[in-house]
């Protein structure tokens, strides 16, 4: 429930500190005080816009906070916990900043916020009726929220949504198997000629440089052994002159000179070194020709296989060197794209399945929904009589249509229909013409349905208009019967109502210093006797009205 609310420089107050109590709160005042003024600045921490005329006048910006202490089982305790808002001792505060240059700033708990996450929270903490189109019980996912609460349909209608979006996950999916696989047939189909040409191929990962070093050894196989007889002869086949001839005279020679020094055994090391050397080598070179053969046959056999990865590469646009991954990839989107008729018939068969879940459930709760709206009707209808509206008539509307597109609501496309006159058809209620008679409808139903809300705070901003009598005190009443079973603010102009509440607060306006303030203060018995008189005569000094308003606080 609100507990508090600051108001700093807004419209005509320059500070408000106000504490709130549970139960009905009446707020009254002389015409144009400004009653108003407390359930502006409250909708502004709630989320609704504003420009900097609001902030008074000589001020730089206006702040105001309100402060809620949100009991345990309020779904705004779960949407706090979601968006990890700092929560203690379940007390919540929203505030809100408005500057001259036309910025706003909201806070959660401190906590910097958006104007969206401010307003779809506050939804959860306050219900506003009064005349303005954007009060909740206009919106017909209300009419749906309130009738399934009253009759503890909550559960039921959970898994009538959570059905209803599995089965529209499932869907979504088949709609995809299903015009990807007819999307994509030609191209599995060109996809599947192509792997089958790259398989016949056959090509391995290192094949292609093989190939390419064995088609270089074969095509130069007469003239690789030519030059490499060369290379022998000059290392140690040659009559006239070789190498190894050449170093084994010059190591005879330096072996044989009179004396050594160290340079001289040095180079004959190196010399000794080297004729070792060219001997390996010619070894090594006459292995080598021994393995060179010249094969015509098996030249053409890789000239031909080189030749089929060229013309393939080709034909795929890929360079030779990548035929083989490209092949992989290929086969792998074939693989992707080629979705099997068993996947889609069982798909089929588990869509059909929750198909029929979500017709048994949504059944269910269309039925009983049919019965708690009787009994809705009903009680609004009663309640209705007892506001001066006994010629008014509520009537819910299911609608209900089985060949509905599955969705979160059910079968049923629920709205509360009102008729105001004898004879005239139920109509939305936002068709209704009288302010005065939607703020009574709306009191009528939350009476109703209060011990199933779960809005802890209920505001009403001018519920009696057009009113007076015994309609006023009945009104004053119900208000009365809705604060016993939580928070009620109550903005009214009739003494009936103000006297049923359990507290009481007067608007006023003052002039001081040359500017006009408007001040809110919570009344005692006493001075709540003259306020009441007050709106009862215009005198709050009359005797007779004085008498008047302690009989109306009595009764």
């Amino acid at each position: 429930m609100l507990t508090h609310l600051t108001i700093h420089n807004f419209a005509l107050v320059e500070k408000l500190d106000l504490e709130l109590q549970r139960g009905t709160t009446a707020i009254t005042g002389e015409t144009g005080a400004g009653k108003s003024i407390m359930l502006d600045a409250l909708g502004l921490t709630l989320g609704d816009r504003a420009d900097q005329d609001v902030i008074r006048q000589g001020a730089e910006r206006a702040d105001i906070s309100a402060s809620f202490q949100i009991e345990p089982g309020n779904p705004a305790l779960d949407w706090l916990q979601e968006r990890d808002f700092p929560l203690e001792d379940g007390e919540c505060i929203l505030r809100r900043v408005l500057t001259r240059d036309g910025r706003s700033r909201a806070y959660v708990n401190g906590q910097s916020t958006s104007l969206a996450e401010l307003k779809a929270l506050g939804e959860l903490l306050i219900d506003i009726h009064s005349q303005h189109e954007h009060q909740s019980l206009l919106k017909t996912p209300t009419h749906q929220r309130l009738l399934d609460a009253f009759g503890g349909l909550q559960t039921l209608a959970s898994r009538v949504q959570s059905a209803a979006e599995q089965l529209r996950r499932q869907r979504t999916l088949l709609d995809a198997l299903r015009s990807r696989s007819s999307a994509d047939a030609a191209q599995v189909e060109l996809l599947g000629y192509q792997v089958q040409e790259l398989r016949e191929l056959d090509l391995g990962p290192d094949e292609l440089a093989a190939l390419e070093a064995e088609h270089s050894q074969l095509s130069h196989a007469d003239s690789a052994l030519a030059t490499l007889q060369q290379v022998l002869g000059l290392c140690s086949e040659a009559e006239d002159f070789c190498l190894e001839q050449g170093l084994q005279r010059a190591t005879a020679l330096l072996e044989n000179l009179p004396f050594q020094t160290p340079l001289l055994q040095e180079a004959l090391g190196l010399l000794q070194n080297a004729l070792i050397q060219v001997e390996e080598a010619g070894g090594a070179v006459q292995k080598a020709s021994a393995r060179i053969e010249a094969n015509p046959q098996r030249l053409q056999e890789v000239d031909e296989r080189l030749g089929a990865v060229h013309r393939l590469a080709r034909k795929h646009r890929v360079p030779p060197a990548e035929l083989y991954a490209h092949t992989l990839a290929l086969t792998r989107e074939l693989d992707t794209l080629a979705v099997s008729d068993d996947k889609l018939a069982a798909l089929e068969q588990e869509c059909e399945q929750q198909l029929l879940q979500y017709g048994r459930l949504a059944g269910e709760l269309s039925s009983k929904r049919l019965a708690v709206a009787s009994r809705l009707q009903k009680a609004v209808n009663a309640q209705l009589s007892k506001l001066g509206m006994g010629a008014a008539r509520l009537e819910i509307a299911l609608n209900s249509d089985e060949a509905r597109v599955p969705g979160p609501q059910g079968f049923d496309a629920i709205e509360f229909l009102i008729s105001t006159n004898p004879g005239q058809p139920p109509k939305p209620l936002a068709k209704i013409a009288s302010g005065g008679e939607l703020s009574r409808v709306s009191l009528a139903i939350q009476v109703v349905t209060a011990q199933t809300s779960a809005i802890p705070t209920l505001v009403f901003d001018e519920v009696d208009v057009g009113i007076g009598g015994s309609t006023a005190r009945a009104v004053g009443e119900l208000l009365r019967q809705l604060g016993e079973r939580g928070q009620v603010l109550c903005v009214t102009h009739q003494a009936q109502v103000a006297a049923q509440a359990h507290q009481h607060l007067l608007v006023s306006k003052t002039t001081l210093r040359q500017q006009t303030l408007t001040t809110l203060l919570a009344l005692s018995n006493e001075a709540r006797v003259r306020e009441l008189a007050r709106m009862l005569s215009g005198d709050e000094h009359s005797e007779r009205s004085l008498a008047h308003a302690r009989e109306l606080m009595l009764d």
